[in-house]
């Protein structure tokens, strides 16, 4: 079982449902998937982050492969996504909600986790920032579409705001669930104000001063 926080354990498995949901929402209306694949990629999207902090933090075995409860809840989200998300007339909108609230609270987790493994704020922003991305981007890879990182406006600046947040908020001594709900909220506001208003992150111009430079990562 796992041996961190309950407030952190928490928002690490609040982060594996919410990215569950969107993996397979994700399956099931852009590579309508079969129930296998649905549930597997659900499953994927919701434990990639998570394993690639756990491994670079050398917590081995990850916490995925020690704790049954981050399989279970995983397999849970896919399999609610199989069943009722085919009565949603539009899924956009919830796999854009859903990738924000995972991104979100996989920032503020993997950042915490980092300062509790003695790493400094830098590095804790940064690994905060890669625990949020490293889901959705695997998600993306299965699926053959450009990682969300690289392509969707306004992704990667999210995570990293969440995460120095939450990193300020311990390094100052103020812990606990509101410290780490308010850094998600952080990055949730700002992923989500770039999804409905379509803000891209700042990108080269073409040669020539055009506009139709290639995407940038944000």
């Amino acid at each position: 079982m796992s041996s961190e926080t309950p407030v952190l354990l928490a928002l690490d498995l609040a982060g594996v449902f919410a990215f569950a949901l969107n993996g397979a929402l994700t399956a099931l209306r852009v590579a309508r998937l079969d129930i296998v694949g649905v549930i597997t990629l659900g499953m994927m999207t919701a434990l990639g982050g998570g394993i690639i902090r756990d491994v670079l933090l050398d917590r081995l075995p990850p916490a995925t492969f020690s704790d049954w409860r981050y399989l279970a809840v995983a397999a849970v989200g896919g399999l609610i996504a199989f069943v009722f998300g085919r009565g949603l007339e539009r899924l956009a909108t919830p796999i854009n909600v859903l990738d924000a609230a995972g991104l979100s609270l996989f920032a503020v987790t993997g950042a915490s986790k980092a300062l509790e493994s003695g790493l400094g704020p830098a590095q804790a922003v940064l690994l905060g920032a890669l625990t949020g991305v490293g889901g959705g981007t695997l998600r993306d890879v299965v699926i053959r579409e450009i990682p969300s990182v690289l392509s969707s406006g306004l992704y990667a600046i999210p995570a990293l705001a969440g995460a120095t947040v939450a990193v300020v908020a311990l390094e100052l001594g103020v812990g606990g669930l509101a410290a780490g709900l308010v850094a998600a909220a952080v990055c949730f506001g700002i992923r989500m104000v770039g999804v409905h208003f379509d803000i891209d992150a700042p990108r080269p111009r073409a040669a020539g001063g055009g506009d139709d430079a290639p995407p940038a990562g944000g």
